[in-house]
């Protein structure tokens, strides 16, 4: 068992492990449904695999089991409000979002990269499940634009090009 402590302690380190902002889509019962998500990356290459961690508490965990399927929006750093009201559960997340239908699910328009999978597997972890994903579409835009990132509870954005390590520019979350 974690004390109060430690997990503050594992709290606060984790924040400094910068992540990428997603918004993770699924159809349940014909209607759209998204999240966002910063536990998300690739796995595998042979096959093509990526992973995802949600909160057993998720509402959009049960759909995408369901469903056996979801898509991965890569948000830009442009797209902040987009993560803003896909981390919120009080609104209709997709009202006023642009989004079309793509290999069969929910897909954002203007996201710098889109993934569609299959589920693969789940696993147990702690309060959350993994989600193993077999890739069955992948495309990346050509949009000039950086890629939003999530650290130290704060939005921010990579410019690379600015010397040896990239320079972060980020907003709190509140």
């Amino acid at each position: 068992m974690t004390t109060a402590v430690a997990e503050t302690s594992f709290k606060d380190v984790m924040a400094g492990v910068g992540g990428p902002v997603t918004i993770v889509t699924a159809f349940d019962e014909g209607a759209p449904h998204g999240t966002t998500v910063t536990a998300f990356a690739s796995l595998s290459l042979d096959p093509p695999m990526v992973t995802l961690a949600l909160s057993e508490g998720s509402t959009l965990l049960p759909k995408i089991i369901r469903s056996g399927r979801f898509g991965v929006n890569l948000l830009a750093a442009s797209q902040e409000e987009l993560a803003t009201r896909f981390a919120r559960r009080d609104v209709d997340r997709f009202v006023g979002a642009h989004w079309h239908t793509d290999s069969g699910l929910p897909r954002l328009a203007g996201c710098l990269g889109w993934v569609a999978c299959d589920v693969a597997r789940t696993v147990p972890g702690g309060d959350h499940l993994l989600i193993l994903g077999s890739v069955t579409d992948a495309q990346r835009t050509n949009s000039p634009e950086s890629p939003l990132i999530y650290v130290d509870r704060a939005f921010g954005m990579l410019r690379p090009g600015l010397g040896t390590m990239p320079a972060v520019t980020s907003r709190t979350v509140s």
